[in-house]
């Protein structure tokens, strides 16, 4: 009898697994996915994206109680944006390198793992950190971009490799970090790379076979091959000068999308112009269509709908591949069908998704280099601080933005929208020696005019303009509802959810919940390294969880040399899932590391104004403005003796390009190596002699 029983135990638990394991997604479960609250299907929760959940077992009254359930560590300490999928138990998410995991959703427990294997030389090519922002899945399989370029098929079940296809032209800069969206059996996926030199462009491939459908470049070509088709055309000619296609033109599709079914429309935002600097790349004028864009296009075969230009003649890297969101929303008695973003350009946008008209702009930080958006002509009313063509300029929002890819979140029971904005500005100072390397960074603009502050009062006026801010906005009032100061720039993404909640994490690594309604923290927990990337919600068995993918890094913290608390060395990212009354512990952080002695100066005072000049033109991308390290990569002040000894080596050898660091022997000669280095030793012994007193203080 009892042989029976676990026969009968065994049966019905195999018929559960098989039942509850195919993975099956399709776009009528996706159109429904408004109704499914238990799982996170596609990467913003629905086809609007509107990353709202209508789980509150999870509330205002309980969250206080909210614990960790599970957590599982990651294999790298570079940055980690995903947004986790959720479908029959099971969590798929990426990590940095484009590395995927499946997990148990309700217990963490690996179940499968599967490394692409991107060549580390590839971080050179990358602006922005070699991070991944999620999957999608499609009738039980895994799609994946990766940041070489490929998109790759996986089996959901097991990770095995069905097909891959490589999406760029090996021979340009192009890379991929956005997660792939799938309409009526179609992977659509972007690139990045507009700030190395390249012509952005968005593609469709059959989800079975791999195969390419169609493609819709976002600027255009060299007229002399022809045009693709009538938009094509119809952007050329806001473009001039002779050779305005040979820098590429940028306009990288590069995170953001959306999908209206009952319009059948795909909405797309479009990146920068290469280089950002206007006067280079169009010295004569235009718009250049179509940059800093969002662009209607139908999902079938690619075909052009409408557009509209948030930035018309870019300057200053405003992209508009910020996180867009479709709601209908009830604007002058009327119920309009809308469209909304927060680009980088500091204006909130509401415009009509099935005309591309605007419906209203208002400003959700501070702005220079316009005073407003004229809503009869849909354009920026641009202003004289924003021009650095012959003098420089402290712009507002900076090339950062007033808000980056960090997602947004539409509730739309409060009817607000949850915007992850920032408090920055940028030096834009012209290139005046300027000239277009392929593969190299192509800005027009004078990176070594961003310095660290030479004195306290510069830092902490710096520290005083330069901070995060999570805004609730009203789309329809056009107006801030509440806001929430934060430390620091670049905090996570958001999600709201039916339990009045709001949910973020920090650049200091706390994972906030606050009050949908007024704002008030409600629960707060130390997750020992800095969250970018948006939590999730889902329910297994009646029980609600909280996950997010924790990990700092990205542009920001590569390059700002501001960093957070914790910043005392690199640190591995880990996914973190919390549920009511759960008691797991994280491990005890391993202590900041102590600098050690720098070595004796090697340079005089022309070489170490030298090696400043050069390391922020050739390496602050990397490794922070003024050789301050953001926690991500090893802070370059505190090398060791043995990196000291191979710095040549490495610098021009390509020593570490195993772990990312190539060689830069075509780049710089070795005197600027050596003058590197020698800035490099001045600002260790800048730093250790700080520490010192600060320790001697204490």
């Amino acid at each position: 009898m009892y042989s029976r029983i676990i026969l009968l135990f065994l049966f019905s638990f195999i018929s559960q697994i098989s039942m509850s394991s195919n993975f099956d997604i399709n776009t009528k479960k996706i159109i429904e996915a408004k109704s499914n609250q238990e799982e996170w299907i596609t990467h913003g929760r629905t086809y609007s994206e509107e990353r709202f959940s209508g789980l509150k077992q999870i509330n205002e009254k309980n969250v206080s109680n909210l614990g960790i359930e599970w957590f599982h560590d990651l294999d790298s300490s570079r940055g980690h944006e995903a947004t986790p999928l959720v479908v029959d138990g099971v969590m798929f998410s990426t990590g940095a390198w484009s590395v995927v995991f499946a997990n148990d959703a309700s217990t963490g427990e690996l179940i499968w793992k599967y490394d692409p294997q991107v060549p580390r030389e590839k971080a050179y090519y990358l602006c922005c950190d070699a991070v991944n922002r999620g999957v999608a899945i499609w009738e039980g399989k895994i799609y994946l971009g990766t940041l070489d370029g490929r998109l790759i098929a996986l089996d959901a079940k097991n990770g095995a490799l069905i097909w891959e296809k490589i999406t760029v032209e090996d021979s340009k800069a192009y890379s991929i970090t956005g997660a792939p969206r799938i309409i009526k059996d179609k992977v659509i996926i972007g690139n990045g790379g507009a700030d190395f030199g390249v012509r952005g462009y968005v593609s469709a491939y059959n989800s079975k076979t791999g195969e390419m459908i169609w493609r819709f470049y976002t600027v255009p070509g060299n007229p002399k091959d022809g045009f693709e088709n009538e938009a094509m055309k119809l952007a050329a000619s806001t473009w001039s000068g002779s050779n305005w296609w040979e820098y590429g033109g940028g306009g990288t599709v590069w995170d953001s999308m959306a999908y209206d079914p009952e319009l059948d429309l795909l909405y797309i935002g479009t990146g920068n112009g290469s280089p950002w600097n206007y006067k280079v790349r169009s010295p004569d004028g235009g718009d250049n269509l179509f940059l800093s864009s969002i662009i209607a296009l139908r999902p079938d075969n690619g075909e052009y709908v409408w557009h509209y230009q948030t930035t018309p003649g870019d300057n200053w890297d405003y992209t508009a591949t910020q996180h867009i969101i479709l709601a209908d929303l009830m604007i002058d008695g009327q119920n309009r069908k809308t469209l909304m973003q927060a680009p980088k350009n500091g204006f909130f946008y509401v415009i009509d998704r099935l005309t591309g008209e605007l419906i209203s702009a208002e400003n959700y930080v501070r702005v220079t280099w316009a005073n407003k958006i004229n809503i009869e002509t849909g354009r920026p009313e641009k202003t004289a601080l924003g021009d650095y063509e012959k003098e420089d300029r402290l712009v507002s929002p900076g090339a950062l933005g007033g808000h980056n890819w960090m997602p947004m979140s539409y509730n739309p029971e409060t009817g607000l929208v949850y915007i992850p904005t920032q408090e920055l500005y940028l030096p834009f100072q012209k290139d005046k020696e300027y000239t277009f390397k392929k593969d190299n960074w192509n800005t027009g603009i004078d990176l070594t005019a961003i310095n660290p502050p030479k004195n306290l009062l510069q830092l902490s006026l710096l520290v005083k303009s330069i901070r995060g801010r999570l805004s609730a906005w009203d789309p329809i009032a056009q107006k801030e509802i509440w806001k929430k100061y934060q430390t620091l720039p670049w905090n996570g993404g958001l999600l709201s959810t039916a339990g009045n909640l709001v949910f973020q994490g920090t650049s200091d690594g706390e994972l906030i919940a606050y009050n949908a309604m007024n704002g008030n923290k409600l629960w707060s927990y130390d997750l020992q390294t800095g969250i970018i990337a948006p939590p999730i919600t889902y329910s297994i068995n009646g029980k609600q969880y909280l996950s997010v993918v924790a990990g700092y890094g990205g542009v920001f913290a590569l390059q700002a040399g501001l960093p957070p608390k914790y910043s005392g060395g690199p640190i591995n990212g880990r996914i973190v899932t919390f549920a009511l009354d759960s008691k797991e512990q994280l491990p005890k952080r391993i202590a900041n590391k102590i600098m050690p002695k720098p070595p004796e100066s090697m340079g005089n005072e022309a070489s170490i104004a030298n090696g400043e000049k050069v390391y922020h033109y050739q390496c602050h991308m990397c490794h922070g403005a003024g050789a301050i390290g953001g926690g991500v990569i090893a802070d370059l002040r505190y090398m060791d003796k043995e990196t000291h000894d191979n710095f040549l080596a490495i610098t021009l050898g390509g020593l570490y390009t195993n772990k990312g660091m190539v060689g830069f022997a075509d780049k710089i000669s070795e005197q600027d190596a050596k003058d590197i280095h020698a800035y490099l030793i001045q600002r260790a012994k800048e730093t250790y002699y700080l520490e010192t007193l600060n320790s001697a203080l204490k």
